[in-house]
């Protein structure tokens, strides 16, 4: 039986035929991920296969990520985990302590003052504290976790904006996405853990160095439920000749030949 995720879906979601259909208009190089949170250990302790991190080494998010999209581990973590408040707040498994709202680690090192430091600090979005001790994170076609609260897609700029143009097909709606430079996890898995929207982001120096982001990667994460329509979407934009890659028509010819070719 599917089971609930943090936004109260329980549909069963063919994610096999989601991520195929993704790669047929897309051609994803990265594998999509999902990740989930869980009230107790004993709950994400559950998921078949799941691997624990060493309790010696003390990761970043970032990392957890990395390893489930480039290695393909279900990996299970709590608090204990993570290497520091900077990570858990973000994902709701750390509470908004002194330490995290201060600024004193960022200062002198990614902003010129304290003050710009505890700016920072206070415009990350962050998933809700109190509901869960534990998370975790899977390809989405390895079915372990069946209904995850969001999915993750690392893509080019080329193939975001035609993923966004998939997602806008129908029901339209104007994205805004934040940029909180630093820490751009609160912009991509925080904000869409808190708010159930598509959330994209520019993977920030950390997840470039912790966990694998390639230099021309972008990341979207956003719950299960809007990604049938997306790739319902794909395929209509793809009936209109509107495909990825997109060709180069060429900076000096007229473009009304091609126009008409998806206009009439």
């Amino acid at each position: 039986m599917t089971t609930v995720n943090c936004f109260g879906d329980d549909k069963e979601y063919d994610f096999n035929a989601l991520v195929e259909g993704l790669n047929r208009y897309l051609r994803l190089k990265a594998t999509p991920i999902g990740m989930k949170r869980f009230r107790t250990v004993v709950d994400m302790e559950a998921v078949p296969r799941i691997r624990r991190p060493d309790p010696n080494e003390k990761l970043a998010m970032d990392q957890i990520v990395g390893q489930s999209r480039w290695i393909g581990y279900t990996l299970g973590i709590t608090m204990d985990n993570l290497m520091g408040s900077q990570c858990g707040a973000v994902v709701g498994l750390h509470p908004l302590d002194k330490d995290f709202l201060s600024g004193e680690r960022m200062h002198g090192v990614w902003y010129g003052t304290l003050k710009d430091s505890k700016a920072h600090q206070a415009a990350m979005t962050r998933a809700s504290y109190g509901e869960f001790e534990a998370l975790a994170t899977s390809p989405l076609v390895s079915g372990r976790l069946d209904n995850p609260d969001i999915c993750l897609f690392y893509m080019t700029p080329g193939q975001m904006i035609t993923f966004i143009n998939g997602l806008q097909h129908r029901n339209y709606k104007k994205y805004e996405f934040t940029c909180v430079g630093e820490s751009a996890c609160a912009d991509s898995w925080g904000k869409a853990l808190l708010t159930g929207e598509p959330c994209v982001s520019i993977p920030c120096y950390a997840e470039r160095k912790f966990g694998g982001v390639q230099d021309d990667e972008m990341l979207v994460a956003l719950p299960p439920s809007y990604l049938p329509a997306t790739v319902k979407g794909l395929e209509e934009l793809s009936k209109a000749g509107l495909r990825y890659p997109i060709p180069n028509h060429g900076i000096q010819k007229s473009p009304l030949d091609s126009i008409a070719k998806s206009y009439g």
